[in-house]
């Protein structure tokens, strides 16, 4: 894995929601004081419960957030993705992680320490509205994810699932109708509130019925606007 040039590092921060509002100078000063690090497919990032001492963004691959319980049962809240930053709440407090970060692929990431972040935010109002924000839409997310598992059955659960990692990967925005997304049934379940036995069950339908295919620890949608109809 060839090592990440500084473009790739500063166009990571550029894209983001509070980091796109520095300067290139800014940009870069963060980029000095942050650390690459690399993880292999099914290493540990963090564990629930550790310190949030650092904010971590995506240079390639992508990770899965999870938790899990003392029966061994998971629940997966997101997996992000390459371009993607995560960690913002943890690090504002330096409190405990919510839930544990696990490489899925082979990973390379950014990371930059929590004294550094909050330095940037001291004399910039815009930025902590930004980071308003931000907390905004994670509570937002998080009361929508609790009504749906009550309210919605799992087809339309998984559905949504499969529609948000789609926009998460890049799909958000542009013309094609297909993308494939590398994530297995069982954290499909996992994500969706549902066993692997019953997701199987409605991808095997929405595979007759020509709206995706399925391959090893992956499903490939093959029509988007349909599966938006499901939900």
């Amino acid at each position: 894995m060839n090592s990440p040039t500084h473009q790739e590092k500063r166009q990571i921060f550029e894209r983001h929601l509070l980091f796109g509002k520095l300067s290139a100078s800014e940009i870069d000063s963060l980029i000095s004081y942050s650390r690459v690090e690399r993880y292999p497919s099914g290493r540990e990032i963090f564990a629930k419960g550790a310190p949030g001492q650092s904010l971590v963004a995506v240079l390639r691959g992508s990770i899965k957030i999870s938790s899990l319980s003392n029966e061994g049962k998971e629940i997966v809240f997101n997996i992000i993705n390459a371009g993607e930053i995560f960690g913002e709440i943890a690090v504002l407090d330096g409190e405990e992680r919510s839930a544990d970060a696990t490489a899925m692929t082979d990973c390379e990431l950014l990371v930059l320490n929590r004294r550094d972040f909050l330095h940037l935010l001291e004399n910039r109002a815009d930025l902590c509205m930004i980071m308003l924000r931000i907390l905004c839409q994670r509570l937002r997310q998080t009361s929508e994810q609790v009504e749906d598992v009550m309210f919605r059955h799992l087809e339309w659960r998984l559905a949504k699932r499969l529609l948000h990692l789609a926009e998460s990967v890049g799909l958000h925005g542009l013309q094609s109708t297909s993308v494939e997304l590398h994530v297995s049934q069982r954290e499909l379940g996992n994500m969706a509130g549902g066993s692997r036995e019953s997701v199987n069950k409605i991808l095997q339908n929405w595979h007759r019925q020509g709206l995706i295919d399925l391959g090893k620890a992956s499903v490939f949608i093959r029509d988007i606007e349909a599966l938006r109809r499901l939900i």
